[in-house]
């Protein structure tokens, strides 16, 4: 597979309060057989590195995935894995959501890997076994929000990406969907040239990420909604 950049729309809209909240950035799809290697002047631009995910350890990305899956019961011999999310940008990363699809020697799906990084420096990742639609669901249970409780469950939709990108995930809390997030896209073929016209729409893409989080976040507080307690920290919580 060659790697492919999204230029997507990111939105979450709350119900209790109706907020909506958009903002465009882009993502990497990868193999992570077959990384894509970048000219020497735009590394900067992605680096991809086993550290800012799972469980931080493993060598590489594809041996951290395949760690965990063991750690599951599920082996990959011959399976590609593709990954959807942000690379580390100047320095920095941060991936709200990072979608792992794990396939076997067939190229029949065998789970997916979706992976939550919260502004707090933690993560967790969810095993999910969606259906031919790509559909799952999964009980929260990482802190992401703090105007959020770690309750309720997930309701996921994480087809693989072909030429359009169409992820979704909703937040049901006592029989309300009390917040939807979507991800939406249009395939593009990595080249050097597309990269840099993505970085220059989008500088420092994923320190723009979070600030744009806080932001939220400093506009959700000054409407006087509750806090939910943050859990005691537990940096790689659900990784291994």
């Amino acid at each position: 597979m060659t790697a492919a950049l999204y230029p997507c729309q990111i939105t979450h809209t709350r119900s209790r309060p109706h907020r909506t909240f958009r903002y465009r950035s882009y993502l990497w799809l990868v193999d992570l057989d077959s990384l894509p290697q970048l000219p020497l002047p735009l590394r900067p631009l992605a680096r991809f590195q086993a550290r800012d995910h799972l469980s931080g350890a493993g060598g590489s990305l594809r041996a951290s995935v395949d760690t965990y899956l063991a750690q599951h019961g599920i082996s990959l011999p011959g399976g590609r894995v593709l990954m959807l999310g942000h690379a580390r940008t100047l320095g920095y990363v941060f991936n709200p959501l990072t979608v792992f699809w794990c396939h076997d020697a067939d190229g029949s799906l065998a789970a997916v890997i979706a992976e939550v990084h919260n502004t707090y420096g933690g993560r967790h990742t969810y095993l999910l076994h969606p259906d031919s639609h790509g559909r799952a669901e999964a009980d929260k249970d990482f802190y992401v929000s703090p105007f959020l409780p770690v309750a309720g469950r997930y309701r996921l939709h994480l087809p693989e990406p072909g030429g359009r990108l169409r992820l979704g995930v909703t937040l049901h809390l006592d029989g309300q969907a009390m917040l939807a997030a979507s991800v939406t896209g249009t395939r593009r073929r990595y080249t050097p040239r597309r990269l840099l016209g993505c970085a220059l729409r989008h500088p420092w893409v994923t320190g723009q990420v979070t600030a744009l989080i806080h932001w939220q976040g400093i506009r959700l507080a000054a409407r006087r909604l509750p806090v939910s307690p943050r859990p005691a920290d537990r940096p790689l919580e659900g990784t291994r």
